[in-house]
């Protein structure tokens, strides 16, 4: 009985110690998946590699392909296959005329999956060679965990990518200052090209416009993919990239850990 009891007490003891000597990372729940840059360089992360559902952190894929042969004032032609588009969308009508542009504004800001359609149909003829597109690019660019089966970030069970991955379409968004200017849109208004019809967009990011620094990027929810976001902020000559997959307080988390970078970077 005795030696139970010492044995119980160094096994308490040894629990303890361990515990003492362990070194958690900073955020260790707060999303299956993450990574954060400061001045891009990676400072914490977590499961980086894993192959998830990204909801609309695809549009990021969809836009930077546009802006390959980008002329914003070109109008499109909205199929019907865009129109039918469901989950968030602006609610084109199929023969209207968008300019491309506001397709790309409204992809961006409001996550508009028929916006995002009609990218893929003017880019590629239609979404089935667009995804070609996608995956041909992801393959040139390295992106080893991500396939595409869609331009706008439906669930499906080949449509996936990596925290890493978003990280590397992060700052190809940051190579376009037409982007850039985009992203750190709170609020815009747009037209189809004959004035018939009238959009009002809101970013969906709701850091923008609250969180001191932030500059944007995108947000993203389905079913699957759960709360995703990609989060920009800057102060004082310090750059914080966040990477979220499958986050649960998304917004006051995503506060929290950048806040926490900007903090740690003070000390650096």
């Amino acid at each position: 009985m005795r030696l139970s009891l010492i044995a119980w007490v160094l096994c308490g003891v040894f629990i303890t110690i361990s515990a003492s000597f362990a070194a958690p990372l900073p955020f260790p729940v707060t999303a299956r998946s993450y990574l954060i840059q400061v001045n891009d360089q990676t400072r914490w992360s977590r499961a980086v590699d894993e192959r998830l559902a990204p909801a609309s952190l695809t549009k990021l894929m969809t836009v930077l392909l546009l802006m390959e042969r980008y002329q914003p004032d070109v109008e499109v032609v909205i199929s019907t296959a865009a129109a039918r588009e469901t989950g968030s969308r602006l609610g084109l009508k199929s023969g209207a005329h968008m300019r491309a542009q506001d397709l790309l504004v409204a992809s961006l800001l409001n996550s508009a999956n028929d916006a995002c359609h009609a990218i893929a149909d003017h880019v590629a003829g239609d979404q089935q060679r667009f995804v070609a597109l996608m995956n041909q690019r992801a393959n040139e660019w390295g992106l080893r965990d991500s396939h595409f089966s869609n331009a706008c970030g439906h669930d499906d069970v080949s449509h996936y990518s990596s925290a890493r991955d978003i990280t590397v379409l992060a700052h190809k968004v940051m190579e376009y200052p037409v982007l850039m200017e985009l992203i750190a849109k709170k609020t815009l208004e747009i037209s189809s090209a004959d004035g018939q019809d009238h959009f009002h967009l809101s970013n969906h990011n709701a850091l923008v416009g609250r969180y001191e620094g932030a500059i944007g990027m995108k947000s993203g929810y389905t079913a699957k993919a759960g709360k995703c976001l990609v989060a920009l902020a800057r102060r004082d000559g310090v750059t914080v990239l966040l990477v979220m997959l499958h986050a649960e307080n998304r917004w006051w988390d995503a506060s929290d850990m950048l806040e926490y970078a900007f903090a740690q970077s003070a000390h650096d």
